[in-house]
């Protein structure tokens, strides 16, 4: 079994080709050029030495080692064996608030990045847990379903932004409803729900899908981001600021980090509350968390352990452009005594 990395250099193959093209013409023109000039039989009495044998076996070296270089630029992997992989985990959904709040800077370098470090951190942290994402503000939207794939979980979270929802607000019971279609092993017995939020415009009258949560066996865990001093809401374009965002009246918004509500929901999902101003304090306690719960086996896939071999392309090559280097154009005794050209015939 194998497989071929970048199959985009096979194209390079075309400048071989050209190249034993080209130097089929010149020998084509040579011989005639030669021709014109003297006898053939004049030309080896001339110059006895020249080996047409042995520029064909240069030219035949060159091409080859060139030809090896591109194989190794498409770097060809072998399969071994293959392995069987079990996965071990837990289930964690975090839930982002991306709602204009907390593009505030009252923490630097700014709530949402503040919280998309706690995500990306604790992602780096993790095992083979199964991860995945949702964003709300107005609106709650799946951002990343439920997956193995921490790579694409980091590549979903990096863009999320307060452009994605189509409503300003901070539906947070919205996106606790979501969280609940995430969990699509009924089997797994260790759920968690983190939610990333400054805990503002929530209402908690409003706020009913915790207890249905903590039913299902999702413990759900709060994250406030942001300072009780609170600051104003930037309005930016590239990385300067135009404005501030300001409400009707025409006065600057405050925006402030509210942590009751947050509090009372990590409450009433059997989680805790965290302060996530400390990005490494928080993130050593998700992580430790998660490792002490126990992990439930979710599933097994075979793969094939493929390994680079470009380096016995490289070798090759470079040993047939030493060899070019090393051959002379002029015959060697060996050469003669075969005398593949009948160059030893008188006339």
């Amino acid at each position: 079994m194998y497989q071929l990395e970048e199959k985009k250099y096979f194209i390079y193959f075309i400048a071989i080709a050209m190249f034993i093209v080209a130097y089929l013409l010149i020998l084509v023109w040579k011989k005639r050029t030669q021709k014109q000039f003297a006898d053939a039989k004049l030309l080896d009495k001339l110059s006895p030495e020249r080996s047409t044998f042995k520029s064909v076996l240069k030219m035949i070296f060159v091409a080859l080692g060139l030809s090896f270089l591109i194989i190794a630029l498409v770097n060809p992997k072998m399969g071994t064996k293959l392995k069987t992989m079990t996965g071990e985990g837990v289930d964690v959904v975090f839930a982002l608030d991306v709602s204009k709040s907390m593009l505030c800077e009252d923490i630097a370098p700014s709530r949402l990045s503040k919280a998309k470090q706690i995500i990306s951190k604790t992602i780096d942290k993790l095992g083979s847990d199964r991860i995945g994402i949702i964003i709300y503000a107005g609106n709650s939207y799946p951002l990343l379903p439920i997956t193995t794939d921490q790579a694409a979980a980091k590549m979903f979270l990096q863009n999320a932004s307060p452009d994605m929802v189509s409503s300003q607000g901070t539906a947070i019971n919205e996106a606790l409803d979501l969280a609940k279609t995430y969990y699509d092993n009924e089997e797994q017995t260790n759920r968690f729900l983190i939610l990333l939020s400054d805990g503002e415009a929530h209402d908690e009258s409003n706020i009913t899908v915790t207890d249905d949560l903590a039913k299902e066996g999702i413990k759900v865990y709060t994250i406030g981001i942001g300072t009780t001093k609170g600051g104003r809401i930037p309005i930016k374009m590239g990385y300067s600021n135009l404005t501030y965002k300001k409400d009707r009246k025409g006065e600057v918004v405050i925006t402030k980090m509210h942590d009751d509500i947050l509090k009372q929901i990590a409450k009433d999902g059997n989680g805790k509350y965290l302060s996530g101003n400390n990005t490494d304090k928080t993130v050593d306690y998700i992580t430790n968390m998660l490792s002490n719960a126990q992990k439930k086996e979710f599933g097994t896939k075979q793969y094939s352990d493929y390994k680079d071999r470009f380096q016995w392309f490289i070798a090759l090559g470079l040993l047939f452009l030493l060899l070019d280097l090393l051959m002379f154009d002029k015959k060697t005794k060996w050469i003669q005594r075969m005398n593949l050209f009948n160059e030893k015939s008188d006339y």
